[in-house]
């Protein structure tokens, strides 16, 4: 079969306008994430987001078809942001909890892991108690369930805030405060590190629903159920088809999606 030069030309135009219309027809979002909680998202200093929240939110627009932005904001206004309009949703291991609940919607869990506490190594504190921290000063990041945790179940402590985990480390690490309280993942992570090398981990503490929620999950403003909906289907799918182990393991040697 044979065709023309002037059909062949018409042809290429066709499949181009068609390209070119599916793409103005992708669904665009931004993305709100931290860029300062590793190993879960990182700013790396070439500007590139790198860490397990990045690598899920990915996989996540990749599976919805979605052309994703990402745009890092400190976290004491990711929430203000989202609801501002900045971005569309929040990737950024935001726990699920009831306080939350009433500015912004979730999405299901995408992963769930405990808090724990870190000391340094020469430490005489033996326990991840309210006993066993009485009197000593612990270390927190600000506007999040681990320092909403010690504040409520670690009263005897001093508790400390910081904008970011690298303020507190560079604390513990100086001998400034006593012991650090955040994500058991975060810590461990931390302290396979060089950086790390002045702690170890005192122990994981049993979460507290209320405290700390029912794992991470993505925050969209209110109302915006399709969205929210469309994250869930992917969140599922992703689980389903092998991608969700395949990020998981690149950063993991344990299951952080949880029960």
């Amino acid at each position: 079969m044979r065709f023309t030069t002037g059909f062949l030309a018409a042809a290429a135009t066709l499949a181009l306008t068609i390209g070119a219309a599916q793409a103005e027809d992708m669904m665009k979002l931004k993305i709100g994430t931290e860029g300062a909680y590793p190993p879960f998202n990182n700013l790396e200093a070439d500007g590139s987001l790198v860490g397990f929240d990045i690598d899920i939110a990915k996989a996540l627009c990749a599976e919805m078809k979605a052309d994703c932005e990402f745009v890092t904001q400190d976290w004491d206004g990711i929430i203000p942001a989202l609801l501002a309009g900045k971005f569309d949703a929040i990737i950024a291991s935001m726990s699920i909890t009831d306080e939350r609940k009433e500015k912004v919607d979730f999405t299901n869990k995408y992963y769930n892991t405990p808090p724990a506490i870190a000391v340094p190594k020469d430490s005489d504190i033996t326990e991840a108690t309210d006993a066993g921290l009485a009197g000593r000063t612990i270390g927190a990041q600000s506007s999040t369930t681990h320092s909403n945790y010690a504040e409520e179940k670690l009263p005897s402590a001093e508790l400390k805030l910081y904008p970011t985990p690298d303020e507190y480390k560079l604390d513990i690490a100086s001998g400034r405060i006593d012991a650090v309280i955040d994500d058991v993942i975060v810590l461990s992570e931390w302290l396979k590190s060089d950086d790390g090398a002045c702690c170890k981990l005192l122990g994981t503490l049993k979460p507290d629903p209320v405290i700390n929620g029912q794992g991470a999950g993505i925050a969209v403003r209110k109302g915006e159920d399709e969205l929210r909906e469309k994250f869930n289907a992917a969140i599922d799918a992703i689980r389903a088809n092998g991608t969700y182990k395949e990020i998981n393991d690149k950063y993991f040697d344990v299951d952080v999606y949880g029960d």
